[in-house]
Parts: structure tokens; sequence; C-alpha cells
């Protein structure tokens, strides 16, 4: 196939243009050249608002298009497009209001999320925008992604504290559950997608089982040959200060996605795969201050 995928410099998008290149496919990269290109694709540079003529010169079979935020990110690039096969938007969870009943489904009406504010109400827009340029396309809605090229500081920020020797602080008694999703599946699941052309158009997507934070966290301790020794943070200090996700709990069904992706990678594994990939690029990384927060906010013992 003839792959357009927006992006393809960091986490997400370069992993699946390094992904479906790695299969075979055409694969272009749409960015405006800030940063190194993944090896084995073809590099459009451009500002995808503001493109010119460049992409109406091709015609793709499928466009990925994994860095709209805006509806207006998605209406200028299919102006600026030629013929397309599949359009498929990463979207996110965060367009599910936090009060719905849970888990999330599809079918479920959207709207604003006080825990992501802007960018859920801005995935809404997108997908809007999506489905009138595109009918056919798809929107797939994940929870946290992670695994291999992950420069957000979430498992990062885990295996940095485990690599100190540090203990590990939580919020309140660690239950908090999770739901996460391996890049790789996330391929996999476009790989799907493609092949199959559902008549079903949003996906949610993630592991089928979420994971207590606590629990999270000695998975990525034990990746890193460690096991974390637990300080309990009270619950009326912001949680955000020193630690990567929200106080917030939600799991999405993901039966649809099963269907097309019965298996997904387990957490073990996947958290071995992204502690192997971070100890040779910390540098990729964006750290946050949590570590400064804690070494000024809390005391040992």
């Amino acid at each position: 196939m003839k792959i357009l995928v927006t992006g393809g410099t960091v986490f997400v998008s370069r992993y699946v243009a390094s992904y479906f290149a790695g299969k075979g496919h055409t694969v272009s990269v749409l960015n405006r050249g800030s940063r190194p290109q993944p090896e084995g694709v073809r590099h459009i540079c451009a500002d995808r608002h503001d493109p010119g003529n460049i992409l109406k010169q091709s015609c793709f079979d499928a466009v990925l298009d994994i860095t709209a935020y805006t509806g207006e990110d998605v209406r200028l690039l299919a102006d600026a497009l030629g013929a397309v096969g599949c359009y498929i938007l990463l979207s996110s969870s965060a367009v599910y209001p936090e009060t719905l009943p849970q888990p999330f489904h599809e079918q479920q009406a959207v709207g604003k999320n006080r825990f992501w504010g802007d960018y859920g109400v801005n995935k809404i827009g997108a997908e809007s925008a999506l489905f009138d340029c595109f009918p056919q396309g798809y929107a797939i809605r994940p929870p946290y992604l992670y695994g291999p090229m992950n420069n957000i500081y979430r498992e990062a920020f885990v295996f940095e504290c485990a690599e100190q020797g540090l203990p590990f602080y939580i919020p309140g008694d660690g239950s908090l559950p999770l739901q996460f999703f391996h890049v790789g599946d996330l391929c996999r699941l476009i790989e799907a997608v493609l092949a199959q052309r559902p008549q079903q158009h949003i996906f949610n997507a993630g592991n089928p089982e979420t994971v207590a934070a606590e629990d999270w966290v000695k998975i990525c301790y034990h990746a890193a040959g460690k096991e974390p020794v637990f300080r309990r943070i009270s619950e009326e200090i912001p949680q955000r200060s020193y630690f990567p996700f929200y106080p917030y709990a939600y799991r999405l069904d993901v039966s649809a996605q099963q269907a097309l992706l019965p298996e997904t990678v387990p957490l073990e594994q996947g958290l071995a795969e992204s502690y192997r990939w971070w100890h040779g690029h910390r540098g990729d990384v964006i750290r946050k201050p949590f570590l400064d927060y804690i070494a000024n906010n809390f005391q040992e013992g």
C-alpha cells in the first residue's frame, strides 16, 4: 500500500511509520523536517496546515492521521490531499465525559471531560471533521498509549525512580485503575481495519483489563530489575505534581476492537520493551519536574 503518516518523528507517529515501512509498504511522512526522519520512508517536508499542492500530486491507499488535534487540522489536510483510499484518525478516550456510565462504549455521547478539558473537546471536533470530509473514515479512541519510542514522562519516570533506588510516592492506596494500549497493538489494529474495512467506524482501543496504579509501578520497577518501596501520599496533595496520571478512573469497552484484534501485548512484556528502549534513549523523553517536587516536598520515613 501507499500510506501517508502525519508526523513521523516522535512516539506514536514515528512508531507507526516505522512499523508500516517495515511491513513493506511505501510510507510517506508529512512533517516540517525539524527532527530526524524514520528509516525507509519518503519525507514530504511541509506544514500540514499549509502544504500547498505537494500532496495533490500523490494518491494514497491510506492516510494515517496521528497528529490531528482539532477539526481545522483535519479539514486543512483533507483539502490538500489528492485521491485517498482510507482515512484513519487517531482520536482519544478523552472524548467521553467523566460523568457517563462505565465502561465507555462507542455508542455513547461525547462531550467535555473535566480532566482533559480542551484536549478532549478538540478531539471531538477532529472526529466530526473526519466524518464530514471522509464519511467512510475511521476514528480510533485509545486510553494511555505506551511502548518503545514513548517520549512522554510516564513509564520513563518510574524507570528513573527505580534506577536511582528511590521509594515510589503513590497517591492514596494505589488502587487507581489505569488502562493502557501498546503502540504496536495500535499498529496491528490499524492493519486489521485497513484489511477488513469493518462496518463500524469508531473503535475504542486498549487492553481489555485495567491495572491498579500500584501494580503498574511494580511492573515498571521489575522491568528495571528492582522492587519498589511505596510511600503513600494524601489525596489532598495535587496528584499531578508527583505522579504522571490524573486522579481519574475510567475504563473503555474494547469488545469491538477484540473482534479485530483478539490478543494484545501483555503489560509485563510491553513495559520490558519500553525499558529497553528508554535505556538507550533517555534524552528523547520530555521530563517533567516530578522528582524535583518530591525532593522539595516529601520527607523520607
